[in-house]
């Protein structure tokens, strides 16, 4: 189980996250929606410690990520798969070393069972035999699966996209959904994502949540954020410029039947 408990973090005089609490249980894909700046992907970032809370913890399968030696954050990122917003792969690498490279990292495999665990991964994304090609080569939307097959070669048990269909065409969108959806019920992963793509987020998501004000606004199943009666909420997945008339839902509207803040488990 991934879990922040009342996390804040600041960057100066800018407040970001006050006060967030989100759990994602095993075999979840939550996904976490919000505006642009709202603290998405600062939240994301703390579970594989590359920020730490100023107030508040977070917790990934009961070990407490912020106080955690540099050897255990570091086993702890082996489960923990990445897929950056914009793939992050090296140019001046082959899509298999781009692949491989946390692979070799971790020294405990020999480079014939690395280049068959990339095939693999990348069989697994709809890319066999690109090994030998480069970045430069492939389409964005190639070039997205490349980085989730690089997630997936770790056999990770988590895995975090941050914004996985930002800049693609709606089609190839819907292939990176099918693609996460696949990383579920093929490989067991849980997962959170990062997106503003509510199509996305209906399609791929076992519940909500959306991050406003540097807390969890409301998280709820994919029907009960449909039916939403908060005007923020209901705005934000609406697309609308301005409010409509409806008044603030109480916390009991809020969360629909589910727990406001994540419901700390």
């Amino acid at each position: 189980m991934i879990k922040w408990a009342d996390v804040y973090k600041s960057f100066g005089d800018k407040k970001v996250l006050q006060g967030f609490t989100l759990d994602v249980q095993e075999g979840e894909t939550v996904v976490i929606i919000g505006y642009s700046g709202s603290g998405k992907s600062v939240a994301i970032k703390h579970v594989v410690g590359l920020l730490e809370p100023d107030r508040g913890t977070v917790i990934v399968d009961e070990m407490d990520v912020p106080t955690l030696p540099r050897r255990e954050l570091y086993e702890l990122r082996v489960s923990i798969g990445y897929v950056f917003q914009f793939a992050a792969l090296f140019d001046s690498m082959t899509i298999g070393d781009n692949v491989a490279m946390g692979l070799r990292q971790r020294k405990e495999m020999s480079e014939h069972q690395i280049a068959q665990r990339v095939s693999e991964a990348l069989e697994l994304v709809d890319l066999p035999n690109v090994e030998d090609q480069y970045p430069a080569e492939l389409s964005g939307g190639m070039r997205k699966r490349v980085g989730i097959a690089r997630a997936v070669a770790l056999r990770p048990k988590y895995i975090l996209y941050d914004e996985p269909t930002t800049g693609l065409d709606p089609v190839t969108s819907a292939v990176i959904d099918e693609l996460m959806i696949r990383m579920r019920e093929k490989l067991g992963v849980t997962s959170v994502v990062i997106t503003h793509d509510m199509r996305s987020a209906y399609r791929i998501g076992s519940r909500i949540a959306m991050l406003y004000d540097g807390r969890v606004r409301q998280v709820g199943t994919v029907e009960e954020i449909r039916r939403t009666t908060d005007p923020i909420v209901r705005q934000f997945i609406e697309g609308r410029a301005t409010l409509d008339d409806q008044q603030p839902a109480s916390a009991t509207a809020l969360a629909g039947g589910a727990s406001v803040g994540g419901g700390r488990a």
